[in-house]
């Protein structure tokens, strides 16, 4: 059976939106491994078991696909297996397209929780916030169900309607929230000049066009500032996406030819290296993007801005420009989603979406369970974190793959974040403000940001956390350039 093999390195699973394809087919080898009869035999006999004495008739298909997604999904959180209409739902959102609610998901504690809201979307017009959980899909109990099958309840037709109970923390009733499936399309990539001489380029997640929309906007916003002195890049919020558009995003900004980001797995297929090169982020262009790209934005100054929702694809463009040290990197702790998934193809337009590798930095950082820790800690408002600080991780996710290195993680040093009286206050201070618009005059990183390129002071986190590398990445000064790295250096 020939399986293709397409690898992804998206967060989590979106409604409708399934992050982070690669762009390579390569057919699977079979391991040499030999098959475990006994188990094989167990699970036949529950099988039998099954369709000669259960209470009533269960059909085979059902029992079988069951069967493949609890393996699959007992493996780690971001393995799942995909039946056609999930398969043909994750084809569609790699197009930047799909029919849902526009929210980022994770199973906890057997509730569906929300990893974030896509901007101007059904779930994010409804209010709908980062760290409320899904209790009840049209009054049905979520507890108990898989999280594939909560995703699936909460798919349907355009136009279609579906309630969601929604439990805050912090607020004794849940909410009845009713919304309107309908078809969404994700614009990747924004952009203005925001001061004299300053511009900010959003990037929401990495699609197929992330490049070219990315080419088209740095070009129109050199050509309304031929002056430039920095730009800030905006991750915030962006759950990742495919591999392509981050090496694309990455190359636009470092010199030619460096390592992106690496992976590394159990099979040579899964050890890899990725550089700024067309062949690694627009081999199906019929021209290079980027080959008209103004020279300037090789050496203009940059500040990413990150937070808990920046994860994946925003992670490996986040690493490289902070290995290069071609750019700052400013806000929260990122997501920690850094491992592989690959896409394999099953008969009967099925798939299953397996863990295959770990990516790595240019340096060898793996972001694991981890994260990218920014240079200048800056919190979301100029009173704290907000409801970020509250932002479920990839460290909070139950069977999260470690980081690679061996050494076994302390509990005591996990990503959640039990400090109750600082979540009441987190709380309490959201229910006062409205929901922040990126890129807006009110919005305090992106200030903090323009402080920097103008040399002025830039407030701090109020709480610092311990940096999750151990060097310490060196600032340039504001509005320096950054020197030519020679090709395949490492600094």
């Amino acid at each position: 059976m020939k399986v293709k093999h397409i690898g992804l390195v998206g967060m989590g699973i979106a409604l409708g939106f399934g992050a982070s394809l690669q762009f390579s087919a390569i057919a699977q080898k079979g391991g040499d491994a030999p098959l475990p009869l006994d188990e094989l035999r167990q699970l036949t006999d529950v099988y039998g078991l099954i369709k000669s004495d259960y209470v009533e008739q269960v059909p085979d298909k059902k029992l079988l696909s069951d069967a493949i997604a609890g393996m699959v999904g007992s493996l780690d959180p971001h393995s799942v297996y995909l039946d056609q209409k999930a398969y043909r739902e994750l084809t569609d959102s790699m197009e930047g397209h799909f029919v849902g609610l526009g929210i980022e998901v994770a199973m906890e504690d057997g509730y569906v929780k929300i990893v974030s809201p896509f901007e101007g979307s059904p779930a994010f017009r409804a209010g709908i916030k980062a760290g409320d959980l899904i209790t009840r899909i049209d009054n049905t109990p979520i507890k108990g169900l898989s999280l594939d099958d909560a995703i699936k309840k909460m798919r349907g037709e355009p136009g279609s309607r579906v309630v969601l109970t929604i439990a805050r923390k912090g607020e004794d009733k849940p909410q009845i929230v009713p919304l309107v499936r309908e078809e969404i399309k994700v614009l990747s990539v924004k952009g203005k000049i925001v001061e004299p001489g300053y511009a900010w380029l959003r990037i929401s997640q990495f699609q197929e066009l992330t490049v070219e929309e990315l080419a088209k906007k740095l070009t129109a916003l050199h050509t309304q500032e031929p002056k430039l002195k920095g730009l800030v890049l905006d991750l915030r919020n962006d759950p990742g996406g495919l591999l392509p558009g981050a090496i694309g995003v990455s190359a636009a900004f470092l010199p030619q030819d460096q390592e992106i980001v690496s992976t590394q797995g159990q099979v040579a297929e899964s050890n890899r290296k990725f550089y700024g090169r067309r062949e690694f982020y627009a081999q199906r262009a019929a021209t290079d993007p980027l080959a008209k790209l103004p020279a300037a934005f090789k050496t203009i100054p940059i500040v990413v801005l990150v937070n808990g929702g920046s994860a994946s694809a925003s992670e490996i463009v986040a690493g490289a420009l902070q290995d290069y040290k071609r750019a700052i990197i400013m806000g929260s702790q990122t997501f920690g989603k850094g491992s592989v998934q690959t896409l394999r193809e099953l008969p009967n337009a099925t798939a299953v979406k397996l863990t295959t590798a770990r990516y790595f930095t240019p340096t060898g950082r793996s972001i694991q369970a981890k994260g990218i820790t920014p240079d200048l800690l800056v919190d979301e408002y100029a009173d704290g974190d907000g409801l970020n600080s509250l932002r479920v991780r990839e460290a909070d996710l139950d069977k999260h793959l470690s980081d690679g290195s061996g050494v076994a993680e302390d509990p005591a040093k996990g990503a959640k974040r039990d400090n109750l009286a600082e979540e009441q206050k987190a709380l309490a201070r959201a229910k006062t403000r409205q929901p922040l618009e990126f890129g807006s005059a009110d919005d305090f990183q992106l200030a903090q940001a323009l402080n920097h390129f103008k040399g002025l002071p830039v407030k701090l986190a109020v709480l610092a956390p311990k940096a999750a590398h151990a060097d310490p990445v060196a600032l340039p000064k504001p509005e320096a350039t950054v020197p030519e790295l020679k090709n395949g250096t490492k600094k």
